[in-house]
């Protein structure tokens, strides 16, 4: 759970979202520090096609998201992956992405 602002926030729902775009292959929300909200919710996606892992995509999103979550769940970062650290059982080791954030912070 991501709390941001004192509002709780699961990540599962936005997972659930961005895998249905027809150009997401994969996707990860997790919780990062933010000074001002306590958590920012940030989602890291992987594309199916690489091209499109860029910030004129990373807006899209944003707004075609703004028709299925509140405001407050819509992801204020958004990073792209060629790949998600997935476990052989296919289970996502979100902790991996949290340290590669906080380590480049």
């Amino acid at each position: 759970m991501i709390i941001s602002g004192g509002v709780n926030i699961y990540p599962q729902e936005i997972e659930n979202l961005l895998v249905t775009h027809p150009r997401i292959a994969d996707a990860a929300v997790i919780g990062l520090p933010d000074p001002e909200m306590g958590e920012m919710v940030t989602a890291v996606i992987q594309t199916i096609d690489a091209r499109d892992a860029n910030p004129d995509f990373a807006k899209e999103l944003q707004g075609w998201m703004r028709h299925s979550l509140s405001g407050v769940k819509i992801p204020r970062r958004i990073e792209f992956r060629a790949e998600l650290p997935r476990l052989p059982s296919g289970k996502l080791q979100k902790f991996k992405l949290r340290d590669e954030f906080l380590s480049a912070a």
